[in-house]
């Protein structure tokens, strides 16, 4: 088992892989039923808010709603509630209550109407912020540096899994065919649960999160998004709701969704590939200062490392190895349209002499804003 409890599949030759809904216990659920219910007029000053935050674990999210009386405008306009940190990860029963701050608002594809997503981060009772609240020290960073126009289009890589944590629409008690086909793939054959992924793509823009794209990725039941670009801190903001909309969607379908990097050995892994560029990148002959960013990460190459998992690096230790189109977690390297390089500036960007950086070695299961953090101080604040 991996540290997530994410069974590996050669561990588990046993598990078979089935119709989905039948083994998930939301399967005793009618999906009709609640369609009875959506259209019961609700006061029209009412609006439901669902504040949604990252738990101790610094991976996983959780959420609870509550009714405004007034149709918010702006993060600020909506109250700071608490829960239970005792039950997270956050604080000791003794002293339990923990602050929800709002941050961001998104509209709620679920309920559509005027009810709302609520992106939040965590204090402790003394309002000090919680271990896994990286978005303080990212908004700092930013607002350190708002004249350089820092921009992020995070590729996030993700698997699903049935209720037996297996690949879903993996052959039982086997292996599909080696990869090959999968990667953008099209048939029924090579790529399961398209529908999910359509739903979310959709649901991430009503709500406004900045989805430019999704695609089937190397290993069957994989799939990828990404979003942005979104400017400074923004872009974890936009990252986080997007993973949180996924899991909601996941529900109503009966699949598992997971971001750990490597659930299957000798198989693609799983990153969050981070695009990052500034103005002065963006301009004519920007290409100098992209190498000069590259310059300053090669520097600094493992302190990045322990921050972009939420494991100190443990589970990039999986990924990272050299193979199946990734860089040694132990050294750094930088090429043109190389993706075993830990840093890959595309083509199109050579060429023009003017564009970004792709950091590819965050794991799809980082903080966003642990990763924004460390390339805006590492490449702009000189820190």
């Amino acid at each position: 088992m991996s540290d997530s409890g994410l069974g590996k599949v050669e561990d588990n030759p046993k598990i078979l892989s089935g119709p989905v809904l039948t083994n998930s216990p939301n399967a005793v659920l009618s999906k009709t039923l609640l369609g009875r219910y959506n259209d019961l007029p609700l006061p029209g000053d009412k609006v439901l808010a669902t504040y949604v935050w990252i738990d101790g674990t610094g991976e996983h999210m959780r959420c609870k709603d509550r009714t405004l009386s007034f149709i918010p405008k702006q993060p600020k306009d909506l109250p700071v509630w608490n829960f239970d940190g005792s039950s997270t990860g956050q604080a000791d029963g003794h002293n339990s209550d923990t602050y929800l701050v709002p941050r961001a608002l998104y509209k709620d594809p679920f309920r559509r109407g005027n009810h709302l997503l609520v992106m939040c981060d965590t204090y402790k009772y003394n309002m000090e912020p919680t271990e896994s609240n990286h978005r303080v020290k990212c908004q700092e960073a930013y607002e350190k540096c708002k004249d350089d126009e820092p921009w992020f289009g995070i590729e996030q890589e993700y698997i699903l899994l049935d209720s037996d944590l297996r690949p879903f629409g993996w052959p039982p008690g086997g292996f599909p065919p080696p990869q090959g086909p999968y990667y953008c793939g099209v048939g029924a054959n090579k790529v399961f649960a398209r529908d999910l992924v359509e739903a979310h793509y959709k649901c991430c823009l009503y709500a406004g999160v900045p989805i430019s794209g999704t695609n089937a990725e190397v290993m069957p039941s994989q799939w990828e998004f990404q979003v942005g670009p979104s400017v400074g801190v923004t872009a974890g903001d936009d990252l986080w709701m997007a993973r949180y909309i996924l899991h909601r969607l996941a529900e109503e379908y009966g699949v598992i969704v997971t971001f750990d990097p490597k659930p299957v050995q000798d198989w693609n892994g799983s990153g969050a590939h981070t695009n990052f560029s500034t103005k002065k990148m963006r301009e004519e002959n920007g290409i100098i200062e992209i190498e000069k960013a590259i310059d300053k990460l090669s520097k600094v190459h493992m302190k990045h490392i322990k921050v972009y998992d939420p494991r100190g690096g443990k589970d990039n230790e999986r990924r990272l190895t050299g193979l199946h189109e990734t860089a040694s977690i132990n050294d750094f390297s930088a090429g043109v349209a190389n993706r075993r390089s830990s840093i890959r500036i595309p083509r199109a960007v050579a060429e023009e002499k003017k564009g970004y950086l792709e950091d590819r070695r965050p794991a799809s299961n980082c903080d966003p804003y642990a990763v924004l953090n460390a390339l805006l101080r590492t490449c702009v604040l000189n820190e």
